[in-house]
Parts: C-alpha cells; sequence; structure tokens
C-alpha cells in the first residue's frame, strides 16, 4: 500500500494540470522543475508530493 496523499494535495495538482496541462508530462523530475520554475511553493516536500500526484494523473489521464 503507498500513503494516502493530503486533500489539498489532490486538489492543487488537479488545479495546476487544469491550467498548465501543455506543460506537464509523465515524468516526475519534469513536472518538478516545472512546479519550481512556477515560484508558487517553497517546500520541497509539497513539490515533491504535488509533482509524483500530476504525474500519476497525467499517467492516467484522470484530471
Amino acid at each position: 500500500m503507498g500513503r494516502i496523499k493530503p486533500k489539498f494535495v489532490k486538489i492543487n495538482a488537479r488545479r495546476l494540470v487544469e491550467k498548465h496541462e501543455d506543460k506537464f508530462k509523465d515524468d516526475f523530475e519534469h513536472n518538478k522543475n516545472v512546479i519550481k520554475e512556477m515560484n508558487l511553493i517553497r517546500s520541497k516536500k509539497i513539490i515533491n508530493q504535488l509533482a509524483g500526484y500530476i504525474t500519476r494523473l497525467i499517467k492516467r489521464k484522470e484530471f
């Protein structure tokens, strides 16, 4: 079993994908760098959680 993501991570990840769908890919490192370039979040942990969940959404096309 994996870890459960907090609700704010899921909500914000879906919002980012809806607004900037063309910028994200199914690669974690690429998504992490895109989030860093946006300068929205400074916390390394939250950036990693968002990038991981966005990667999962893109792979499954669930947005």
